[in-house]
């Protein structure tokens, strides 16, 4: 077998290279045998140029009959006019096809369990069993020629901002950042474990404590929890620290680097500024603190109209603390019953709210499902704050919150998606700000730091810490781009004894911090920078530019839904003697 030198990928040639003679490699896709004729498109990763094989050379010709399906070979010959007639404008090189004169065939392939090709149909757990094939279609290579470019973006953006490119271990100590770790057992070490990093969080502010103030890394990181379509048990982040820096300087920085990444990969220009949103006002707003505000559907919160009502479903609500509220839809006022009804069994099913109560903004007037319950003047107040017009509706739920928020939240996503009031060529960025420290885990019956335990609190709200634990605000902030946070961050606490109290805050004792994360308040001690920094999740970016359905779709080799390669059958058994090495021994679990 001779292997042939390309002179040219599949995707260059047009008709100004018509009459040259030129070599081509690829894999064989359409063949169409029409006697004497034999046309095959062949591909490669840069594109598709039509080969012909002619009776000319007989024995070429039946050589090129023996050609099957994703056979890889390489051919010399001829670049000829394809005719007027025969010209396909889809492709760079539709003009032209070559005119075989020689071929080497490279290697022979069996029958693929789907065709190589976009728009296929096939289930995914079969495309991920074969992913080295559904690799080769043009779709999903895109999509990592995207994120490749999207490294180069990075690295070149950072680079020239002064920060510095450093790996740190993914080797490390067990340091708890809110998921399961992934363990590594130590054959050296018996009884004792790395982790796999959640996130490189304890050693880039050692970076910080060390004079690098400006670090950053794209970094492999573990996290073992249940999957969704926007999760993967490894992911990609981009990890940036910097020091003797504020809020603002974290948010210019990467508004800066997300317009660079939009406009020279997808050529879309974000504002020069995002939008800045409160915690408490995204959830009162929105019902979500990653709200998507491609469209609008404001809550409007009816509590204070309603807090006197005879409807008990209304004002008991309001005095235990909960809220009455709601959102208008544009232009639905005449959903029928039925409509309305599918929307109510939806709403309990999906959202676990109790019920839904509507107002229909008719010619005649506001038709209140709940009208029998409620005055004239408490309707037409109700109305009046929706804003609502003829010929909209509003929905509105009652619960407790902040329950009630987020299952109203979650029912403004449902109608933005099921009336396409969502934008889809429309990117809306927003930064997250002032998040609550602390969160009450009822289970534990203790405080959970809402980001990580080194995040520091507001300077204005440090004297709350001790008497008012849950109003404590943090100085992090969440970047948000079309309802999917795309990276989190925060001023850190650099200050040992603010640490300390921290972590006495979350029910971690002076032995306990010592033992898990004394050698950061040891490094603490010898004079740490004021610092702060951020993590994005690359893998959502890319999945967002892309317009990619998962996170599945943009990474070279997934994971399933269960945590599994279906291509190389991993996690799998291991032979026993690997184990005995570890000192290892496996529990039988009963079924």
């Amino acid at each position: 077998m001779k292997t042939l030198q390309r002179s040219h990928t599949c995707g260059e040639l047009n008709e100004a290279h018509i009459g040259e003679q030129v070599t081509l490699n690829g894999w064989v896709g359409p063949r169409r045998d029409l006697g004497g004729l034999i046309f095959i498109d062949l591909r490669d990763r840069y594109g598709v140029t039509q080969i012909v094989f002619t009776e000319t050379d007989v024995d070429l010709h039946a050589r090129a009959e023996q050609l099957r399906a994703e056979y890889v070979i390489g051919i010399k010959g001829k670049v000829i006019a394809r005719g007027e007639e025969n010209v396909n404008p889809k492709l760079v090189t539709g003009a032209i096809e070559i005119e075989v004169s020689e071929l080497s065939i490279y290697s022979e392939a069996d029958t693929p369990p789907f065709e190589i090709k976009d728009g296929i149909s096939t289930n995914e757990e079969v495309r991920l069993k074969y992913r080295y094939l559904d690799l080769r279609r043009p779709e999903v290579q895109e999509k990592l020629f995207l994120r490749s470019k999207t490294y180069q973006i990075i690295r070149n953006f950072y680079h020239d901002q002064q920060f510095v490119e450093v790996e740190t271990p993914v080797l490390m100590k067990s340091t708890p950042e809110g998921a399961r770790d992934y363990l590594v057992p130590s054959r050296v070490n018996p009884g004792k474990f790395f982790a796999l990093p959640q996130s490189p969080q304890t050693y880039k502010q050692l970076l910080m404590t060390s004079g690098f103030d400006r670090y950053f890394q794209i970094t492999k990181c573990f996290r073992d929890e249940d999957l969704r379509a926007d999760r993967q048990p490894e992911f990609t982040q981009i990890d940036v620290e910097m020091s003797f820096v504020n809020e603002e300087d974290i948010y210019s920085i990467h508004e800066e680097l997300l317009r660079a990444i939009f406009n020279q990969t997808i050529g879309v220009e974000l504002p020069k500024s995002f939008p800045r949103m409160s915690y408490d006002e995204a959830m009162n707003s929105y019902g979500s603190d990653k709200p998507d505000l491609r469209f609008g559907c404001k809550f409007v919160d009816f509590s204070e109209i309603v807090a006197k009502a005879e409807f008990k479903v209304f004002s008991d609500t309001v005095a235990k603390g909960g809220g009455v509220v709601g959102f208008t839809i544009p232009g639905q006022g005449e959903m029928g019953r039925g409509a309305i009804d599918r929307w109510t069994e939806r709403v309990k099913k999906e959202t676990g709210a109790g019920g839904l109560i509507y107002i229909k903004m008719q010619e005649d007037g506001p038709l209140c499902s709940v009208a029998k319950f409620l005055t004239e003047d408490i309707v037409a107040q109700m109305v009046e704050a929706s804003g609502a017009q003829t010929g909209d509706l509003v929905f509105l739920l009652a619960g407790p919150k902040p329950q009630v928020l987020e299952q109203l939240g979650q029912l403004r996503l449902m109608v933005g998606q099921e009336f396409n009031f969502i934008d889809e060529d429309r990117y809306a960025p927003l930064w997250v700000t002032d998040f609550p420290l602390l969160e009450w885990d009822a289970e534990t019956q203790r405080y959970h730091a809402m980001h990580h335990p080194f995040t520091s609190p507001k300077t204005e709200d440090m004297d709350l810490m001790e008497q008012q634990p849950a109003a404590v605000r943090a100085r992090a902030y969440d970047l948000v781009l079309n309802g999917s946070e795309i990276g989190g961050g925060s001023i850190r606490i650099h200050n040992s004894k603010v640490q300390q109290a921290m972590f006495k805050l979350l029910g971690i004792d002076a032995e306990e911090a010592e033992e898990k994360f004394g050698f950061l308040l040891q490094a603490f001690r010898y004079g740490a920078p004021p610092h702060g920094g951020i993590a994005l999740g690359l893998d959502r970016l890319i999945m967002i530019l892309s317009k990619a359905r998962s996170l599945r779709d943009v990474i070279a080799f997934p994971k399933n839904q269960r945590a599994q390669s279906m291509m190389d059958d991993a996690p799998a058994a291991v032979e026993t003697k690997q184990l005995d090495e570890l000192h290892i021994k496996l529990k039988r679990i009963q079924e």
